[in-house]
């Protein structure tokens, strides 16, 4: 007679197990596809970012935008040990100060532009 009455317990705790199981068979899947897709986004990210300055490299190859930009940001670093010349360094900053906000990035634009957006972020602080 207790037989009777275990069987159909024992079934029911059995099949609650089993889709317990399944359960988490099941989570443990979705979280593998989910790390999975989003791999595959970052490497999509990576790949298209390289593939970016590649071509900003190889369009850049035969430009004397880069000199021209390193040699006009280093007239104030010059200057600046020059005697006497540091007071036209100074006012030159102060000036630039004064500039509307539109004015200050169109230049950054351009020096990312020039110098790669990538290097650009971590000039304009953008650390990622």
């Amino acid at each position: 007679m207790w037989t009777m009455l275990l069987k159909p317990l024992i079934g029911v705790a059995g099949d609650a197990v089993s889709n317990m199981a399944k359960a988490k068979a099941a989570k443990a899947e979705l979280a593998v596809t989910t790390i999975k897709a989003n791999t595959e986004i970052l490497n999509k990210q990576i790949n298209g970012e390289i593939e970016f300055d590649v071509a900003a490299i190889k369009g850049h190859k035969d430009s004397l935008k880069d000199e021209w930009l390193t040699l006009l940001f280093s007239i104030p670093l010059v200057l600046a040990f020059i005697p006497g010349c540091e007071e036209i360094v100074t006012r030159g900053f102060e000036a630039l100060e004064k500039c509307p906000t539109w004015y200050k990035a169109a230049v950054s634009a351009m020096i990312a532009s020039v110098f790669s957006l990538r290097g650009a972020k971590h000039f304009l602080g953008n650390k990622k």
